[in-house]
């Protein structure tokens, strides 16, 4: 075991990584290039022991799962699609939040009439929306979208969506409300199960300079 470990932390670009830089310079990381203007996949740090991987956001707990990066940030919402098998979860780090709600037309009944038979349900969280109406005993077809989710209901290809809804902005712009909430999202911390013994040391330090980080931050209203 390395007295020394290289750490690879994955994260994804836009919105999460924009949100995340903060912290990690609050823990004395910095990216030497813009991932934003960079056609590099993997970026250095002025950490020369730390390099980043910049990869789709759902792609990330797979990378960590399989130990081609250490650590990564990904939303809670794609956690619960990937299952976090192989992964630790040991910091929220409170960023990029948002919710995981049931959402459709002001007059849509979630318990559909007998003769209409099963709800059809347009998401790309199929993992969540199975688990959501298999807990309510409703039984509910799946269409998997990758994206303009909000179309569905209007042009009948399903009665419901689920999807991620931040300010609500979208679904009043298209005429639809939120209708259940599923679950809370936000930005974690996930480690490696391997990386966390066989770094430990390495790693929990990460750990705990970014949890000092985000409770600053949560301390000056941020």
């Amino acid at each position: 075991m390395s007295d020394d470990p290289r750490l690879t932390i994955a994260l994804s670009k836009g919105r999460i990584f924009e949100q995340t830089l903060p912290l990690l310079e609050a823990a004395g990381l910095r990216a030497t290039e813009d991932p934003e203007t960079s056609r590099k996949l993997i970026l250095d740090t002025n950490d020369p022991r730390v390099k980043l991987v910049i990869i789709r956001a759902s792609d990330v707990p797979t990378y960590v799962q399989y130990g081609a990066a250490d650590l990564g940030v990904a939303g809670k919402d794609v956690l619960l699609e990937h299952g976090g098998e192989g992964l630790y979860e040991p910091l929220d780090l409170r960023i990029a939040r948002c919710r995981l709600m049931v959402a459709g037309r002001p007059e849509a009944a979630l318990v559909p009439p007998p003769a209409r038979g099963r709800l059809r349900i347009a998401t790309k969280y199929v993992r969540s929306a199975e688990r959501h109406f298999a807990a309510k005993g409703q039984q509910v077809e799946i269409i998997k979208l990758y994206g303009s989710m909000e179309l569905a209901p209007l042009v009948g290809l399903s009665d419901l969506i689920v999807d991620l809804v931040e300010s609500g902005g979208t679904l009043k712009a298209n005429g639809l409300v939120p209708i259940e909430h599923i679950s809370d999202i936000s930005s974690r911390l996930i480690v490696n199960k391997a990386s966390w013994k066989m770094k430990h040391a390495r790693v929990i330090a990460l750990v705990e300079s970014l949890r000092e980080a985000v409770e600053a931050q949560a301390a000056s209203g941020q």
